[in-house]
């Protein structure tokens, strides 16, 4: 147990950051309370790299005991990606039990206020991040994420993301006033006089269900959306992935505890194999709210049949870019190729279809026929990912064997234009390493479109060859209206096209990047900046973080009195 702080004494540390918080996501700067250099800690209390490694090794193997009401078995068999085995063990919930005790510390912790409520989340977030190097291994061994995108992604822009979803929540809840005097002139008889009392109320008891590859970055969100506006949060890890988010639950009822609150306000679901609770849990009448990121089957079923639930999913989506023109084409084929390979493809935001004029591009270079452009990005794949070493660092291991039978049937859809290859790993031999794979489909036929307008989530894209960018900019918009998009990306130096481009994801709310040739990729969002995903096509229903994502969390109830 940590040192205990009062509520006091935690505004007083953490206002200030929170006040930070507010306004950079009122000018949608760049900032970050949260280091992304691994060097970064070591002080103050943080972990550094071998001690957080000494502490991830320390979990191996043994009981995480969170104290939690109703456990009535303990469960794990989580194997790395990388081929460790980690034996890690985690109470198994009565939910029965469970439920109804993190009820319990409701009414204290929504009378506490919206600004106690977001300092103690602030301090949950900031152990978090002086344990980061352990978390990094906890993501990594659990995600299949290469270390430094494990550490980056899960740790501080993690973090990022959920102090995002406290400043949107505390900015919502304190837009109406907690009290106001309310009177109306009545002419010569005296005014009708009220006082009024507004308070923010939860929802009810919110749950996590996590996501295998992404279990922090996506999870810390929702819990810091849910837990921040009042409700009690229950985490429902993916069961590939427990230990980031057991973890994470351990730090929050820990400093619950220490700051006066019922611990059981965060709790964990784990589940035995097979046992598939996420279905009985989502339709508990105690779940009020759904934080979702996954299959879009199952984010359907969620939408369908959590009828009592403010259901918020992310799922899956066909992420297009349409290559007209560039006025960089080094740049142009580099980014995409790191676009393309980075995490070997498994991310949300992973382009999967560039739509390629069949007649070629423009370019600084000279006009480059489709068959060029697709076989200088496969070269341009080749040269990042040829040494060994690089390679490693940047793809990960292939998270599970879904993705890899994707991987593997891919190359019979098409003409390879770039095939996939096998690296070992010296230090994990037993991960599974692929290259990206890129198949040439032609936009023309029906066969192929069957292939490119399905999700083929992992290392594997695309080069559809349209007859025109005009065809290119319908097929997007055909593309992002039926299977939604996280993200859109084009190349063009027409002013015209670029219009269009935009115009369509404007109408159909998908976040779109042009013309990328340096140090970002359409792949990547910056909290307190960049919105992930719109809400407005079937590839989410939320964005990631806005007012709707935190508003719907909570209830204004009012109490009025005669003055």
């Amino acid at each position: 147990m940590a040192a205990e702080l009062t509520a006091h004494e935690l505004t007083a540390k953490h206002r200030p950051t929170l006040d930070q918080a507010l306004e950079t996501i009122r000018t949608r700067a760049y900032w970050s309370p949260h280091p992304e250099h691994p060097k970064a800690y070591g002080e103050h209390g943080s972990l550094d790299a071998a001690a957080g490694k000494a502490a991830f090794d320390a979990l191996l193997g043994t009981r995480l005991d969170l104290g939690q009401p109703g456990t009535d078995d303990w469960v794990g068999g989580e194997v790395s990606p990388y081929g460790v085995e980690l034996g890690v063990t985690y109470p198994h919930a009565d939910i029965d039990v469970l439920l109804p005790a993190m009820r319990a510390g409701q009414r204290a912790w929504r009378d506490a206020g919206p600004e106690v409520r977001a300092v103690v989340c602030l301090e949950i977030l900031k152990r978090i991040s002086d344990r980061t190097h352990e978390f990094a291994h906890a993501v990594m061994h659990t995600s299949g994420q290469a270390f430094m995108m494990a550490f980056q992604a899960g740790g501080p822009h993690a973090q990022d993301r959920g102090l995002e979803a406290v400043a949107y929540a505390f900015a919502e809840q304190v837009r109406t006033p907690d009290a106001a005097e309310w009177s109306k002139p009545q002419g010569k008889r005296d005014p009708l006089t009220l006082t009024k009392r507004f308070t923010a109320v939860p929802r009810g008891i919110g749950l996590v269900i996590g996501c295998n590859t992404f279990p922090t970055w996506n999870g810390y969100p929702g819990l810091f959306a849910s837990l921040a506006t009042g409700n009690a949060v229950l985490v429902k890890p993916h069961p590939r992935a427990v230990l980031p988010l057991a973890l994470t639950v351990q730090v929050a009822r820990d400093v619950l505890a220490g700051a006066g609150f019922d611990p059981n306000l965060v709790a964990l679901a784990a589940e035995r194999p097979g046992e598939g609770v996420a279905k009985t849990l989502a339709t508990r009448p105690e779940i009020r709210i759904i934080d979702y990121t996954g299959s879009t089957s199952f984010g359907d079923w969620l939408e369908t049949n959590a009828h009592q639930a403010q259901v918020y999913t992310e799922k899956a989506g066909v992420n297009t870019v349409i290559v007209h023109s560039t006025d960089d084409y080094k740049g142009m084929l580099s980014n995409l190729a790191f676009s393309l390979s980075l995490y070997s493809g498994q991310m949300c935001t992973t382009p999967q279809n560039l739509l390629i004029p069949r007649n070629g591009i423009s370019t600084d270079q000279g006009p480059r026929t489709f068959d060029e452009v697709t076989a200088d990005l496969a070269r341009a794949v080749d040269g990042l990912l040829g040494d060994d070493a690089r390679a490693n660092a940047l793809l990960g291991a292939i998270v599970n064997p879904d993705v890899k039978a994707r991987l593997e049937a891919a190359a019979g859809l098409g003409e390879v234009a770039l095939a996939s290859r096998e690296i070992s790993n010296p230090e994990f031999p037993d991960a599974v390493v692929r290259t990206p794979v890129i198949v040439k489909l032609d936009g023309a036929k029906p066969d192929d479109e069957a292939a490119y307008m399905s999700e083929c989530f992992g290392p594997v894209s695309f080069a559809v060859a349209v007859d025109s960018v005009t065809d290119a900019v319908e097929l997007l918009r055909r593309t992002v209206r039926e299977k939604g998009a996280m993200t859109v990306g084009a190349y063009t130096t027409d002013a015209d096209t670029e219009r269009a481009v935009e115009e369509v994801c404007l109408e159909e709310a998908a976040q779109l990047s042009l013309n990328l040739t340096g140090g970002v990729y359409v792949n990547q969002t910056a909290a307190f900046s960049d919105f992930h995903g719109s809400g407005g096509n079937p590839a989410a229903n939320a964005a990631l973080c806005d007012g709707a994502f935190v508003a719907g969390r909570f209830r204004v109830v009012e109490v009025r009195r005669e003055a």
